[in-house]
Order: structure tokens, then sequence, then C-alpha cells
């Protein structure tokens, strides 16, 4: 297991959380250290996005200076002026003469029916807790489950989370990390049980090691009972040290989406927005632009897949949702 089993054990990637209990939602933001090259496929049939089109290879911009993830469905597209506002004091962005403007795409999940106090007002927290989250980003290990992004989410038997993870590309000096936030249609756990649909990918224990049940429970694909069909979505980010260009990040983040496939069920759903972002910091050059891509995408996947077990394995439950977490149903660490 690398250093901190976060994103942030590829070197730039900053991450940052702020969240409102009163509303029962959050913010989080990935910051770099310079611009990367950045990507993003998009799955799900009801997703919500900032600044996704000029993420096409053919568009101008070829780097992003960070990313944030958000609650509170069309609401939380502000947090990305929040987070815009901070690199601007930065001195960060892309330079269009004397100007220079901060390139931050996003996504956002739906929160809003899961009890918290959305009577906001005339505007959404949204922006300032974008700004709050980064300007608080760190390069280190950073929470998961009930924060961020994560804070109200759900999915269909068990409260949502914040997740993430990281590890080795076997075959390759690079590395690869995800973070992901959980709020799906499906489940995460094999039925209502306690065993995750992630276990063949898991690392030294990190949901609990439970592995797979010794008998397949008679309810494990049965069509979620208990889900809130429209107010869903996962919203992940897989980063590498490797150099691709764009075009090679978009393919990556295709093959990572199968991570959500591994780790939910049912995903990509008309009533999921799911959305993935790629990010390329460029420190490892790749030998061979295929091979090599195929060996990444694959460990972007399983990687994706155990962030997604981890969010809602750290989640606890919150006073507003009648939702329970995993941990307090089995009892483990």
């Amino acid at each position: 297991m690398t250093r901190f089993n976060r994103i942030t054990d590829i070197p730039g990637i900053r991450v940052g959380h702020a969240e409102d209990a009163r509303i029962a939602s959050g913010v989080t933001a990935l910051i770099f250290e310079r611009p990367f090259a950045c990507a993003v496929d998009v799955r799900g049939g009801g997703p919500g996005t900032r600044e996704t089109d000029l993420l096409d290879p053919a568009s101008t911009v070829q780097a992003v200076d960070a990313l944030f993830l958000s609650g509170g469905s069309a609401f939380g597209l502000d947090a990305g002026a929040g987070v815009v506002a901070a690199l601007r004091e930065a001195g960060r962005g892309f330079a269009v003469g004397e100007a220079r403007v901060p390139i931050v795409p996003g996504a956002i999940l739906f929160d809003l029916l899961n009890g918290g106090d959305k009577a906001w007002g005339r505007f959404p927290p949204y922006r300032d807790l974008g700004y709050a989250a980064a300007i608080g980003a760190a390069g280190e290990a950073f929470a998961l489950g009930s924060v961020g992004a994560g804070f109200g989410a759900r999915t269909a038997n068990l409260k949502g989370g914040l997740g993430s993870a990281s590890g080795a590309v076997p075959g390759l000096a690079a590395q690869v990390g995800a973070l992901v936030a959980v709020n799906a249609f499906g489940r995460v756990t094999m039925g209502e049980g306690p065993h995750f649909w992630a276990a063949p990918f898991e690392r030294d224990g990190e949901f609990g090691g439970l592995g797979l049940p010794p008998t397949v429970p008679e309810d494990v694909v049965s069509w979620p009972s208990h889900a809130l069909p429209g107010a869903n979505t996962t919203l992940a980010v897989v980063a590498t040290d490797a150099a691709l260009t764009k075009a090679q990040a978009k393919r990556l983040a295709v093959v990572a989406q199968d991570g959500l496939a591994r780790a939910i069920h049912p995903a990509h759903t008309p009533l999921d927005g799911d959305v993935v972002f790629a990010v390329a910091t460029g420190a490892v050059p790749l030998a061979d632009p295929i091979t090599d891509l195929a060996r990444l995408g694959a460990a972007a996947a399983e990687t994706l897949a155990r962030a997604v077990a981890l969010g809602v394995h750290s989640a606890t439950r919150l006073p507003c949702l009648d939702l329970p977490a995993w941990r307090e149903l089995h009892g483990r660490d």
C-alpha cells in the first residue's frame, strides 16, 4: 500500500473538504500544483457538470488547475466559482493576454432530499464551501466517509460517503489514485449483507477484510427496494503520475468507469449522473503508449472500486438522514 492510500499519493495533488451540517451537504476540491492534463467520461443518465466541454481532446485548453465535486444538485455548481476565486487570489489560471482564468471543471450529486435544511435563501452556500475547500486543500491524508461532497450522500441501503485509494501499476513505474463521492442508486454491498462488491480488489483489510461471502446471498442482485429514484450520482476522479495526452486521459476515464460497475450494483442507470474525471501529472513517460495505457486503465478501475467501498465503509450516520451506516450495522473496522 502506498503512503496514505489516497489520491494525494500522486505528487502535485492536494485535496480539501468543506461541509455544512445544517444543510447536510458539502464540497470536495482537488487543487493541482500546476495545470495537469484532464479528461472526463459521463455514463449516468442524469449528470450535472461544469466546464466539461473544454476537456474534449479537440478543445484549445490542454490542462486544468483544479477539479471540484459537490453536493446540492444544480445549486452545487456554484462551488466552482469559489474554487476559481481561491485560485485567482493565488495568481493561477490560463493566460489570455494579461488576464488569467482558472480552469476548474466539476460535477454535482443530488442530496437535496436527505433531511438537511435547504432553505438557504436567495443564494446557496456552495460558492463559499468551494472556496473553503480550496483554501484548505493539502497534499496529505484526508478524512473519508461523511465529509466534503460525500457528507450528505446515500446509497440504496446505506449511508454513502467520500472514498479514496491509491496503488502501484503492475509492470510500470507509475501509480494511480482515485477519489469518489458515492451517492448511488444501487448498493455497494452484496444485497443487504456486509460484504462489498469490491472485495476481490481489497488490500490489507482496508474495508473490513471480509472477503467474499461463503455462500451467495439470495438477495445479491435483487433490485434496490429503498432507493430514491432520481436522487443519485456517483462522482469520481482517477489520477496518475504517468504522462498522458488529453486523448489518452479520456481513454483512462472510460476504462476507470469499470470500477464503478465492479463496486456498485446497479451502476450507470438513468437515475444516476455517474461521472469520472481522469487526471495525468506527466511525471512518468509511457514506454508503450498502448499496452502501458491498458495497464493504467486496469489499475485505475480496481483502485476506484476500492475507493467506493472505502467511502461507504468510512461513512457515519447523519442525524437528519434515516439511513444506517455500514459500521453501525456490521460493527467492524
